[in-house]
C-alpha cells in the first residue's frame, strides 16, 4: 500500500518561532506562548479560533495539558506527540491530516523544548524499548561511524572528507550569522573548526549541532480557505514518514554510508509532490545536520548528489547559500540549534520565510522555484525514523 499524497489540500497560513538559545530566564511554557502568539497574530486569529492543537515535545511536558495549561485552552482537544528528533514534524503531520480529513477547519502544531537548564550535557533520552542487545553509545559516537565508512567505500582520503565536513560546519555557521533567531550567530573559520576538541572518532566539537531551548508553531487550514488569512500561504505538497525497525545496525550488510529510512522517505515524498529532479526543482532544503558527516550522507540519500560524490559537491559550493541548491540557509541544527521538539517546525519556518521572500540577508536567489523540502530524522544510523515534507508557494 502507498501513502496517499495531500496534493495542495492543506495550507500553512501563519507561523511563529522563538530564537533558539540558552533561555535560562524563560520556561517552556513562556517559549510556547511566544511562538503561538506570533503565529496567531500573523493570521489575525485568537486562541479560540483554533479547533485543535498538537504539541510536540520530547522531554518538556507530558500530555496535552503541557500546552493547554499555559495557553489557558478550555474545551479544546490538545494532543502531545513524540517521535525523537522528528517530534515537531510529527505535530505538523497530525495537524495537517486532521484538516485534510475534514475533522477540523483550523489546526495548530506547536513544538517546544527546554534543554539547557536540565543539568544534562546532551539529550535526555527515555529508555528505548529493545531486546537488551542495543549498544549504549552516545549520539556523537553513533554518527562518527559515517565518516570512516564513507571514506572506505568511496575511496575518499581522510583529508578530503575532513575538508567536506569542515565546509558543512563553516557554511551553516556563516548562514546562522545572518539569522537573528539562531543560537550561534558568529561565523567560524575553517581553521577553528578543524582545531576544535575531539568528541568521538573524527568528530570535533564544531562537527556537532547545538543543544538549545526554543519553540515554533504553525497554523494550517484547507487550501481553499487560506486566502481568508493570508495572500501568501504555503501549500503542503507532500508529507512522508518512515519508521525503521531498528535492525539496520545489527545487519552485517549495513555499511553506515546511507540512512535507508531517508531513502525510502524521500522516494515517497517525491512521488507525492511529483518531483523528478530535486536538485533542480527545489528552491532550498532544510536537512537534519545533527553532525557534519550526516549532512554529507543526506545529500546522496535525498537524491541531491550521486553516490560517492556529495563531498565533492560540498567543496564545490553546490549547497552554499548562493549555490545551485541552498541547504540549511538558516544555519541548520548546527548553528540555529536543536531543541528537539521544535526543530522540525523550525525547518518549516525557514521555508515559510524563504518562499515568501522574507528571509532578509540570507534570502536565497532560487526562491522563485517555489518548492522547499525539510528532512528531519531521529535515532541513529541504521536505527532511525525519518520525516520529509515538501511545501510550495503556489498551488497546482
Amino acid at each position: 500500500m502507498a501513502q496517499h499524497g495531500l496534493s495542495d489540500r492543506v495550507a500553512i497560513i501563519s507561523m511563529g518561532c522563538t530564537r533558539f538559545a540558552e533561555h535560562f530566564d524563560r520556561s517552556a511554557d513562556e517559549l510556547a506562548i511566544d511562538a503561538v502568539t506570533e503565529a496567531l497574530d500573523g493570521a489575525g486569529l485568537a486562541r479560540d479560533d483554533i479547533d485543535a492543537f498538537w504539541l510536540g515535545t520530547y522531554v518538556s511536558g507530558i500530555s496535552g495539558m503541557a500546552l493547554a495549561r499555559p495557553l489557558r485552552l478550555v474545551g479544546k482537544p490538545v494532543t502531545r506527540v513524540e517521535n525523537m528528533c522528528a517530534t515537531g514534524s510529527e505535530a505538523l503531520r497530525a495537524a495537517v491530516y486532521a484538516v485534510a480529513c475534514g475533522a477540523v477547519d483550523v489546526a495548530m502544531a506547536v513544538g517546544v523544548e527546554k534543554l539547557k537548564d536540565s543539568g544534562y550535557a546532551g539529550l535526555i533520552s527515555p529508555k528505548t524499548q529493545d531486546d537488551g542487545t542495543r549498544v549504549n553509545t552516545s549520539a556523537p559516537a553513533n554518527f562518527s561511524l559515517l565518516a570512516p565508512a564513507y571514506q572506505q567505500r568511496y575511496g575518499v582520503t581522510p583529508e578530503l572528507f575532513r575538508a567536506a565536513m569542515t565546509h558543512v560546519a563553516w557554511k551553516n555557521h556563516a548562514n546562522g550569522a545572518l539569522n537573528p533567531r539562531a543560537q550561534f550567530r558568529k561565523e567560524v573559520s575553517k581553521e577553528s573548526i578543524e582545531r576544535s576538541p575531539a568528541v568521538a572518532g573524527e568528530l570535533g566539537v564544531m562537527d556537532c549541532s547545538g543543544v538549545a531551548d526554543g519553540a515554533a508553531a504553525a497554523i494550517v487550514t484547507r487550501a481553499e480557505d487560506a486566502p481568508k488569512y493570508t495572500g501568501t500561504p504555503l501549500y503542503i505538497k507532500a508529507l512522508s514518514l518512515v519508521t525503521g525497525d531498528g535492525s539496520g545496525a545489527a545487519d552485517p550488510r549495513y555499511d553506515y554510508t546511507s540512512f535507508p529510512e531517508v531513502v525510502g522517505c524521500a522516494r515517497e515524498a517525491y512521488a507525492q509532490a511529483g518531483i523528478t529532479d530535486p536538485r533542480r526543482e527545489l528552491a532550498l532544503a532544510e536537512v537534519h545536520d545533527c553532525f557534519t558527516p550526516t549532512e554529507i550522507v543526506l545529500m546522496e540519500d535525498l537524491g541531491f548528489a550521486r553516490r560517492g560524490n556529495a563531498w565533492r559537491d560540498i567543496l564545490d559550493g553546490v549547497y552554499d547559500r548562493d549555490g545551485e541548491l541552498p541547504v540549511n540557509p538558516d544555519g541548520g541544527l548546527k548553528s540555529f540549534g536543536h531543541p528537539v521538539g521544535a526543530s522540525g517546525l523550525r525547518m518549516i519556518y525557514e521555508c515559510w520565510l524563504q518562499l515568501r521572500g522574507q528571509a532578509g540577508a540570507r534570502q536565497v536567489a532560487t526562491a522563485d522555484r517555489g518548492l522547499a523540502l525539510t528532512q528531519n530524522l531521529g535515532g541513529a544510523p541504521g536505527d532511525c525514523v525519518c520525516f520529509i515534507s515538501v511545501v510550495g508557494s503556489r498551488p497546482g
